[in-house]
């Protein structure tokens, strides 16, 4: 039975994507696929880029940290789901909803950093060549990634702390598929003024706003440079070593904005799923297949691991 006596929870219900019964085979048909695709294409990437020589440079090196991220962020986020298809328990602890709320703002903070790295890589290369060599050095690389990936999880740590001071639920049920930051603040009866000062400050104006305004400003420089090449095959091979990367981070970004930046409110927790599965189903999945279609060196790399493993 929920609670919903304004008190604090042990533990909190979590809806899933659609309550009606006749949907709920094909969702979780619909929900595996995705995820398995979503591993399968992004695991891909990952050995591809570890595997072949002609791919231990620093745009793949990041692509590679990207797929990773993309694992992790789906695990996270549809997991439970899918075990709740499969044991029918959708309940979910308290410590443990609030660690998966830490877990994938962590990530999701980690994988804008990561696109903002990997557009200054593409700004170095279009718009400073000779120097790329020199600026992109290993060691370079291996610093911004793990400045990528330690700075989300230090920086969005206050966040776990305010969650965990919550002490006052109005509900334990949970109008969402996983544990998100803003079902369970709307579920709050505590006075959560401070945790939403810090969520604007530090979530919205340094960790979204200043990774958007460099990635920004990194086009800005690659655009330009690429309209003063005279040659249209220059530009188009120019603009063709960025597009991928480019259409990712404005796919994400769209997705981000429609899930958080909307006024917060119970009645739009249910349209905010849409955007939700998009920023951890759809996105991720994406990113190996814009990467693979479009990329010859992935697709070189890919048939010359098939043919390896055949002659073997």
């Amino acid at each position: 039975m929920a609670q919903t006596n304004h008190s604090m929870v042990s533990f909190f219900i979590i809806t899933g994507i659609s309550d009606v019964p006749k949907l709920q085979v094909p969702i979780f048909l619909l929900v595996l696929l995705i995820y398995f695709f979503t591993l399968g294409g992004n695991l891909t990437i990952l050995l591809l880029v570890c595997l072949d020589r002609q791919l231990h440079t620093p745009m793949y090196f990041f692509l590679g940290n990207l797929s990773l991220l993309d694992m992790s962020c789906t695990t996270i986020s549809l997991h439970k789901l899918l075990l709740s298809f499969i044991s029918g328990d959708n309940t979910i602890s308290h410590l443990a909803c609030i660690t998966q709320v830490y877990e994938f703002t962590s990530l999701t903070t980690d994988e804008l950093l990561l696109l903002t790295a990997m557009s200054y890589d593409r700004y170095v290369a279009i718009c400073n060549p000779l120097q790329y060599p020199m600026v992109m050095r290993n060691r370079v690389c291996l610093i911004l990634a793990f400045a990528c990936w330690v700075l989300g999880f230090v920086e969005l740590s206050p966040y776990l702390v305010l969650l965990l001071d919550i002490s006052c639920y109005s509900s334990n049920i949970i109008n969402h598929f996983f544990c998100d930051i803003v079902p369970v603040m709307t579920l709050s009866c505590s006075d959560i003024s401070v945790l939403k000062i810090v969520i604007f400050t530090e979530g919205i104006l340094v960790l979204s706003l200043t990774p958007f305004m460099l990635t920004f400003i990194s086009y800005v420089f690659i655009i330009a440079t690429i309209l003063r090449i005279r040659s249209s095959i220059g530009r188009r091979k120019a603009f063709y070593t960025c597009s991928s990367h480019l259409t990712i981070v404005v796919l994400l970004y769209i997705s981000l904005y429609c899930q958080y930046l909307r006024p917060i409110s119970k009645d739009m927790l249910a349209s905010s799923k849409l955007f939700s599965l998009i920023n951890t189903a759809a996105v991720p999945i994406l990113n190996p297949l814009i990467y693979s279609l479009k990329n010859k060196d992935v697709k070189s790399a890919l048939k010359r691991l098939i043919n390896s493993n055949s002659i073997n």
